[in-house]
């Protein structure tokens, strides 16, 4: 089993000030968060005079209380937003279902729904003929 080191990382001004647990004198610093682990690991791997792939890194982030929150909020926000878009696709799903199995043309569908004629054919797992042939503006016929 492969050892495993916490790297802290806070914020210190420009810097996220890190250091690790499990070993007592290990510190380093970053500029941004995606390059924390990095950096621990560079640490870490010169203080135990090993390879910096013979060990896991976990990075845990240490942030204000109100930070925290807001950081929190952000999430439960955009998780119920996806929560709403899910049960909005669904209901459009069987609405659209509804409305073919009425015998409704994809363009009806659309326009009741709010919906392109495209996307309605998405919803219903349909596309268009290959070959198919449609009439431009003008009148004439054209391919699809």
């Amino acid at each position: 089993m492969r050892p495993r080191y916490t790297a802290t990382a806070e914020r210190h001004g420009p810097w996220w000030a890190i250091t690790v647990s499990e070993l007592p004198g290990v510190f380093s610093q970053s500029r941004r968060l995606d390059r924390v682990e990095a950096m621990a690991r560079d640490a870490i791997a010169l203080f135990l005079e090993a390879p910096s792939d013979s060990f896991d890194v976990e990075v845990r982030e240490v942030l204000s209380p109100d930070v925290e929150h807001a950081v929190h909020a952000a999430i439960v926000a955009r998780a119920e937003v996806l929560a709403r878009q899910e049960a909005a696709s669904a209901t459009s799903r069987a609405a659209v279902r509804t409305l073919a199995d009425l015998g409704l043309p994809h363009r009806d569908i659309g326009r009741l729904l709010d919906l392109s004629h495209q996307r309605v054919g998405q919803l219903l797992g349909t596309k268009p003929a290959i070959g198919a042939v449609g009439r431009s503006r003008s009148g004439q016929r054209r391919p699809r």
